[in-house]
């Protein structure tokens, strides 16, 4: 027995030094592409591995050094197909990869593109795009691609702890903005604000502040500010063209780059993603507030609408517009006017005559401490547990968790939004859940296409698409020109297709992979990808804004001029040479040198001067007294 035993643990070691410990290997490659190729375990005798590529119709062997019992290299395929790599030396399994054409390999994220500029159906575009590259990695068979878009891509979106939580923030968020509208705190914000519109600065000032102050929710901004704004804006002759354009300019663009806002679990889940497909494991919710001061065009939009209400100069067609209201006293072009007037949008408004300011700016209040509550005491927790005693602020954040902190924020202001509406009596119970609830069903929409943004956004790192397209572009394009490059492309989708957060979903899961292979493609060091990495992100963000901004089929446009009783045609007409003058300043003084090292504080500074000196050089005052009226 003793004999036996003996014999087999010989066999076992024998067999084990034969047997490395694990061959690791994609289970998808590109033709032609290198792709990673990693053996560990091997036996420290054994210094080069023969290599065995084949099927059918196809046969490649190659020696691999190995070096500290490790092979750590990468392969080339000149072939299509499902193929198997053996290593003869050792009693292993083989391993099969299957290889696709390059070309293939962006079909999915451009079909999703392009079905959402035809068809402006955000949803239907993603879902396509992930069936198609369900089909071609799952042998082109489309019945087996349907069943692996809902039971694998779909499903492991919504399985991951951190996807999840992201979501229940989303749903928790939206509940906080059903419960503060539908009380009448959002609108007594607003109260307070017009309180100072005295005169036509003023008043455009109260509606640039207003649109700041409403930072939580886009839609929210433009229904309330413009509805709110324009009995008071047609009493000072403003157009309703410059009301619609200071409602737009203040909606998305705040929403967009605030700490706390519907946007944020939105934003912060595409990047967490994105951060995930490159292997990194920085903190999303830091690269978040990182990418913040190179997001230019909503910060400079911003400053624009403060500027041009303060100095009240114009040029082009909103010139012409400001002058037929305050000389002709023609509020709006012709007879033309939106017909929805939605100032008795009760779902908005809610209790108009309990309006309290509190009731909206409490429960916000909470969750933006409560989640810098939370990312101090999460950050402080994990370095702790490293056993790190000295640390800042900087390293408190990076070490944080800031799902957590917004999920803790975001609940702990659902309760203190339900509190105080039923401790005021402003609603009853059934009535504060089904408010509560209504906000919930609002971010149903977020929540849909964000999952399918985290599915196309797998298809795309198992079809290797940033790979492609870094083969395609090699040495062509110097990584500091991706963030501007990246403006430009996302500028164009969100224009085209009408949505910022579906560029978001379609771009975001390319460009981090792409940002993190062509910096490596030109060896860069750790700072500068990092640059690279936050400009190319901002500029997704920035430029998704800018895009639905200009776009006539932009929800977020097309409510502005419903709210702000304007033609809509007018609206966009108005609105368009700020939005292009704004984006490309900021892409000559903010994308491209920022790129290759400038503070982003003084681009935003410099960007501020010419914008100064554009206004005073082309906008004009309305003089009544002059004969160029």
């Amino acid at each position: 027995m003793k004999k036996l035993l003996i014999l087999y643990s010989v066999i076992l070691f024998i067999s084990s030094s034969l047997f490395p410990q694990s061959v690791s290997v994609s289970s998808t490659a590109l033709e032609g592409i290198e792709f990673s190729f990693v053996v560990s375990g091997i036996p420290d005798s054994v210094s080069s591995v023969n290599v065995i590529i084949q099927n059918d119709s196809y046969k490649d062997e190659v020696v691999l050094n190995a070096s500290d019992g490790k092979i750590d290299t990468s392969l080339v395929i000149n072939g299509t197909g499902n193929f198997n790599i053996i290593l003869p030396q050792f009693n292993v399994k083989k391993v099969s990869v299957r290889v696709f054409p390059g070309l293939l390999s962006i079909i999915p994220p451009l079909i999703a593109i392009l079905f959402a500029l035809i068809f402006r159906q955000v949803i239907l575009s993603l879902m396509l795009g992930i069936y198609v590259g369900a089909v071609f990695i799952y042998d082109y068979n489309p019945l087996t691609g349907l069943l692996r878009l809902v039971d694998k891509y779909i499903i492991n979106s919504i399985s991951d702890v951190s996807h999840i939580q992201i979501i229940v923030f989303t749903l928790f968020f939206g509940g906080v903005i059903g419960l503060i509208s539908k009380s009448g705190g959002t609108r007594g914000i607003a109260n307070v604000i017009t309180k100072f519109a005295k005169n036509r600065k003023s008043t455009m000032i109260s509606a640039w502040l207003s649109g700041l102050v409403i930072f939580f929710d886009d839609y929210a901004n433009t229904l309330i500010v413009g509805n709110l704004m324009r009995p008071v804006t047609d009493k000072m002759k403003i157009s309703r063209e410059k009301l619609a354009f200071i409602v737009d300019a203040t909606a998305a663009p705040v929403a967009s780059i605030f700490i706390i806002s519907s946007w944020i679990g939105y934003e912060v889940g595409l990047i967490q993603d994105g951060l995930t497909m490159i292997g990194s494991d920085a903190n999303a919710y830091a690269t978040f507030l990182a990418t913040i001061p190179y997001r230019f065009y909503p910060i400079v939009m911003l400053f624009f609408v403060f500027l041009i209400s303060y100095l009240q100069r114009d040029f082009g067609p909103m010139y012409k517009a400001e002058r037929r209201a305050l000389v002709e006293g023609k509020l709006f072009n012709g007879e033309d006017k939106a017909k929805t007037d939605l100032t008795h949008t009760s779902e908005i408004f809610g209790n108009e005559d309990k309006a309290k300011w509190y009731n909206g700016i409490i429960p916000i209040l909470v969750i933006i401490f409560g989640t810098i509550i939370g990312l101090i005491y999460t950050g402080i927790n994990s370095l702790q547990e490293q056993g790190i005693s000295e640390y800042g602020i900087r390293e408190i954040i990076s070490n944080s968790d800031s799902y957590l902190a917004l999920l803790w924020s975001s609940f702990f202001a659902c309760i203190v939004a339900a509190v105080m509406i039923l401790s005021q009596k402003i609603m009853s119970l059934s009535e504060t859940i089904d408010a509560w609830f209504f906000g919930l069903r609002s971010m149903l929409l977020a929540v849909i296409i964000l999952t399918l943004a985290w599915s196309i956004g797998a298809i795309t790192v198992e079809m290797k698409t940033a790979d492609y397209i870094v083969s395609l572009i090699g040495d062509n394009i110097s990584p500091h020109f991706l963030p501007v490059i990246i403006f430009l492309v996302a500028g164009l989708t969100s224009f085209a297709t009408g949505t910022s957060w579906g560029t978001m979903a379609i771009l975001m899961p390319i460009v981090i992979p792409l940002s993190h292979s062509v910096s490596g493609l030109y060896g860069l060091d750790a700072i500068e990808n990092t640059l690279i990495l936050q400009g190319v992100i901002s500029s997704v963000l920035a430029g998704a804004v800018f895009g639905d901004h200009c776009s006539p089929i932009s929800d977020t446009t097309i409510l502005s001029s419903m709210a702000s009783g304007c033609n809509h045609v007018d609206h966009v007409r108005t609105q368009l040479p700020y939005a292009i003058l704004i984006a490309v300043v900021c892409m000559l003084l903010g994308d491209i040198p920022t790129a290759f090292g400038l503070s982003p504080y003084l681009s935003l500074g410099l960007i501020g001067l010419v914008i100064v000196a554009i206004v005073f050089l082309i906008g004009k005052k309305i003089n009544l007294g002059s004969s160029n009226k």
